[in-house]
């Protein structure tokens, strides 16, 4: 009965007028930046970050949410017209919708990615539901010596996951880390990193460093090497499948979803490695393996609905725990706490309606993608031809009033522009972003684990070996670093990110 009570406060949430507002300018942002090649959704979510300070937490985060989910459904449009994805986790199903549409089944391509994904996230949406109240219930047992083993992890898992270099991936958690702990101490009052700047005695804007090093740095590299885009020719027609279309993709979008609800849960999972996995799996167990690559459905059916169930359930741990498990849940814990809200399990208890209204708002935001998709198609292949030059002026100016008008500085403009550049040096130099923001988000929240586990242990750091869930921790996290050294699961993991 409680799972019913919770869904109706959900469904009051959730179909607010403002809230369904909301939900569907996210879900239209998120698809046209999908659409867009070169603005993601990390990007997008960055930079609309200082347009959620007017609003309230539940619409907030709803909004946010429908852009990174709606932002999955966008990037197969150009991933089966264009043999473009508009979106990193529909790199994988330009390999056979591409080839669907040059055979003049784009419709059919294009009806199996939205259905597909409709699937998905209405799984994904069930089963964040279920399993979100009892996991909430497991991590209230945790005490600070058990947070801080698990924010390890946390990082240690970032770090397996990222792509490329290792060293730099640790190098970039401890950037980040550094930077999270800048500005005055909460137990002493001290300033601490500051450099004498009185700017950041409250510490580094997150805003700033969060467009900084995902939206201006992404528009500086897309600058560095234009693209020509060609517009598939004529109507696209056929949004409809048949039964034999129907049967061939019934079990690639099971397997997918399954795959894609177990690997958005992990940290540095989410929905590229959900969709690459779910590609990888149904050219093993296919029994149109021989097809796959060629234009068979089976290769937009299983990455399709993968890459959206692994979007959605990332907000497990980060709606339970506090813990982000990829860069854009760290901007969502960093919306939250923008807004007040203090992530971590104490949410469903202290704000239900906030909780229980994002998850249900999410099935909401996928039947309006399913409409948005399929009847605005031809839209989205109108904004294809929009010239990049005009999209970066749009986006640069938005971001520069959006930030000044939050923070009302001249040195937040500084830190914009700074973090823009080193934004692009890391790009550069071939260094991921992500692990830096995940350290910067959950650096501070270490530092107050740590510090209550000493308190608490009277100074004793034995207390995370000696607590059994803390020591867990540690142990898996000791053995994914000793795993990762393993010479043949580091050829292995490089064989797989160049594979993307």
């Amino acid at each position: 009965m409680d799972f019913i009570s919770n869904l109706a406060l959900g469904f009051s949430v959730a179909l607010a007028a403002q809230n369904i507002l909301f939900c569907f300018v996210g879900v239209l942002g998120g698809t046209l930046v999908g659409v867009l090649p070169g603005v993601g959704p990390l990007a997008t979510i960055a930079i609309l970050l200082p347009v959620t300070f007017s609003m309230a937490p539940d619409s907030a985060l709803i909004m946010l949410a429908g852009i990174y989910y709606g932002a999955q459904y966008g990037g197969s449009t150009t991933a089966i017209l264009l043999n473009l994805p508009g979106e990193a986790s529909s790199a994988v199903t330009t390999l056979d919708g591409y080839q669907m549409a040059r055979r003049g089944r784009a419709g059919a391509a294009l009806a199996t990615a939205a259905l597909s994904s409709f699937f998905a996230g209405t799984v994904a949406t069930i089963i964040v539901a279920i399993f979100a109240a009892p996991l909430t219930q497991v991590a209230m047992a945790f005490r600070p010596p058990s947070y801080f083993s698990l924010m390890v992890l946390g990082l240690v898992a970032s770090v397996v996951l990222a792509h490329g270099s290792v060293p730099k991936a640790i190098a970039m958690v401890l950037l980040g880390l550094l930077l999270g702990i800048i500005g005055t101490d909460i137990y002493t009052g001290t300033t601490r990193l500051d450099m004498g700047m009185l700017e950041l005695a409250d510490g580094v804007n997150f805003v700033a460093l969060a467009i900084g090093l995902f939206g201006i740095a992404e528009i500086l590299r897309n600058l560095e090497n234009p693209e020509s885009r060609e517009v598939l020719k004529g109507r696209v027609e056929g949004l409809w499948l048949s039964l034999h279309d129907f049967r061939r993709i019934a079990m690639p979008s099971l397997r997918g979803t399954a795959i894609g609800s177990a690997l958005g849960i992990l940290p540095g999972g989410g929905a590229m490695l959900a969709s690459f996995a779910a590609y990888i799996v149904e050219k093993k167990v296919s029994k149109n393996r021989d097809e796959m690559g060629r234009g068979a459905i089976e290769g937009v059916a299983a990455p399709e609905s993968a890459n959206n169930a692994g979007s959605q359930t990332a907000f497990i741990p980060m709606l339970t725990l506090g813990l982000p498990s990829n860069a854009v849940m760290a901007l969502m814990i960093g919306a939250m706490i923008i807004q007040g809200v203090q992530p971590g399990p104490d949410i469903i208890l202290k704000q239900p309606d906030m909780f229980w209204g994002l998850i249900v708002s999410m099935w909401i935001g996928n039947l309006m993608l399913v409409l948005l998709n399929l009847p605005l198609v031809g839209l989205w292949v109108r904004f294809l031809t929009v010239p990049y030059p005009v999209l970066v002026v749009a986006v640069m100016a938005f971001s520069a009033v959006g930030i000044y008008s939050a923070s009302g500085t001249l040195f937040s403009m500084y830190e914009l522009g700074f973090f823009g550049l080193l934004g692009y040096v890391f790009m550069r130099l071939g260094c991921e972003p992500a692990p830096l923001i995940l350290g910067f988000i959950l650096g501070p929240m270490m530092e107050e684990q740590l510090r209550r586990s000493m308190l608490m242990s009277r100074g004793d750091p034995t207390v995370f070996l000696t607590e059994p869930i803390s020591l867990s921790f540690l142990i898996v996290a000791l053995a994914a670093l000793l795993l990762m050294t393993a010479p043949a699961i580091a050829r292995r993991r490089e064989e797989a990110f160049s594979e993307e």
